[in-house]
């Protein structure tokens, strides 16, 4: 039997072999895009990082994985040119090229529901004139809602604009009630709001804090002519998020550590801060630092957080969770010609096209891979593949008429139970800012009160404020890398 070990380290190894330099340390326990982010920004600001992921892989819950030939992402991730934060991550990891934005908003959306019985066709998108004239045209000739509908879109869209974001009233009523107020029509709903919302906060209006929403709505499609450009990778997810993130952490010089779970933090009479950690059979470890960033999910910091470091510690467990379902379909033909749509009167809701990114395309079979992205999937996370399959194989049909008679090669699920932090009314009063009530630690998440829901936009948001509040904690310079949408 190996005898466990037991070390302690103040600092970590240089990448390039050189010894680090002494100052201040930090450890961030989690290696998503909260934590990355994190570590990066204090480790640019010269502190010696180490940063703990207890997966052996970084990225959180944006990652790949292989499947026989082929690379798969465990969801489809997208973002847009509001997203500041996100698209600085992308530049501090060399992975702008590999993420673009379309040159202009264009979402195609068929819907199955109309009478005639054949997919119609409508798009969302932009022109170049000023806000809210960007949109005007693509909302006077939106086939899925008729002409009192689209006035009455217009004139609760000028509505949502007024609204003061920072007014804590709005976190406590639910969206569907404002919408309902404001004239929209439970079509106009599921045509428009829901369509954008459901994407985006992970919840139907119904169930989606007022103020969240509207600050989707507003930053999104309300502040800029180009804020809802689309951008999604154009390579797996594991590129970005993993092989490019690790490069950009060596290069900043923190040491990471895969496969290292952290058993508890405790704070010294000095004020220093002791990391205990498990390594699987190779023993445990404490590392000693001036900083912790704890930027892993709720549940699991309220289980490390020591006592006195929040008020209501338990008010993390309040912050429910959504699922996202994700299905995968590889044919044996090309069905779809776009890279992606939305889809009204089917249960399918967004579609894109993954057959380059998987490396299908480089493999010269034929055939496409197109992955569905069902986002609030409470009657659907926990159904069998065989259900699923059944319900929507025939619904891509409807969708996709090329698909008719098309060979399936393969068909699976990816199941996210715990994918987001739930948008609900009230949720705004739960989730915690990044200084914690004890010195020296910090938190991030998505989940975190970033005031933005829980996208990768929010993760690296708090990852910036989480590293920010620390450095500002040690009295370290820090320029904030972000700039926010007008």
């Amino acid at each position: 039997m190996t005898t466990p070990r037991t070390t302690t380290r103040t600092g970590r190894e240089r990448a390039d072999g050189a010894a680090p330099s002494t100052g201040a340390t930090a450890v961030v326990v989690g290696g998503g895009l909260a934590g990355i982010t994190a570590a990066l920004e204090l480790a640019d600001a010269g502190l010696r990082v180490t940063l703990l992921e207890g997966r052996p892989r970084l990225g959180g819950l944006a990652f790949s994985f292989r499947r026989g030939d082929l690379t798969i992402d465990n969801g489809q991730h997208v973002y847009l040119r509001c997203c500041t934060a996100y698209r600085w991550f992308l530049d501090r990891v060399d992975a702008t090229a590999f993420a673009p934005l379309q040159p202009r908003l264009d979402v195609p959306v068929l819907d199955v529901g109309h009478p005639s019985g054949r997919p119609r066709l409508g798009r969302l998108r932009r022109t170049a004139l000023p806000v809210p004239l960007h949109l005007a045209a693509s909302l006077a000739t939106y086939p899925h809602l008729s002409l009192a509908e689209r006035a009455q879109v217009g004139r609760a869209a000028l509505a949502l604009r007024a609204l003061d974001l920072d007014d804590p009233a709005l976190d406590e009523e639910d969206f569907a009630s404002w919408l309902s107020r404001h004239g929209q029509s439970p079509r106009a709903v599921e045509a428009l709001w829901d369509l954008v919302g459901v994407a985006t906060l992970n919840a139907t209006a119904d169930r989606s804090s007022l103020g969240l929403a509207a600050m989707v709505f507003k930053t999104g499609l309300l502040s800029e002519p180009g804020a809802a450009d689309i951008g999604w990778a154009h390579v797996p997810l594991g590129e970005l998020h993993d092989t490019r993130a690790r490069a950009a952490l060596d290069k900043a010089g923190v040491r990471t550590e895969l496969r290292t779970r952290v058993t508890a933090l405790t704070r010294s009479d000095d004020g220093r801060w002791h990391v205990d950690t498990e390594a699987g059979p190779g023993g445990t470890e404490r590392l000693d630092a001036d900083a912790v960033v704890l930027a892993v999910p709720q549940r699991e910091t309220h289980a490390l957080l020591p006592e006195g470091a929040l008020d209501d510690p338990d008010r993390l467990l309040g912050i429910d969770t959504a699922p996202i379902l994700n299905l995968h379909v590889v044919y044996d033909r090309k069905v779809l010609r776009q890279p992606f749509f939305a889809a009204l009167g089917s249960p399918v809701q967004w579609v894109f096209d993954r057959t380059d990114s998987s490396g299908l395309a480089a493999r010269g079979t034929g055939g496409q891979y197109l992955a569905v992205s069902q986002s609030a999937a409470h009657d659907d996370i926990d159904r069998p593949v065989a259900e699923l399959r059944a319900r929507y194989l025939p619904e891509l049909e409807r969708l996709l008429p090329a698909a008719r008679g098309a060979g399936v090669r393969d068909f699976f699920v990816t199941r996210e139970r715990t994918a987001t932090f739930a948008p609900t009314p009230g949720v705004g009063r739960l989730r915690p800012a990044a200084p914690t009530a004890t010195p020296g630690l910090f938190l991030a998440g998505a989940w975190t009160a970033t005031g933005w829901p829980a996208t990768m936009e929010g993760a690296v948001r708090s990852g910036v404020d989480a590293a920010a509040a620390a450095l500002s904690e040690l009295g370290r310079p820090h320029h904030h890398p972000l700039r926010e949408p007008a």
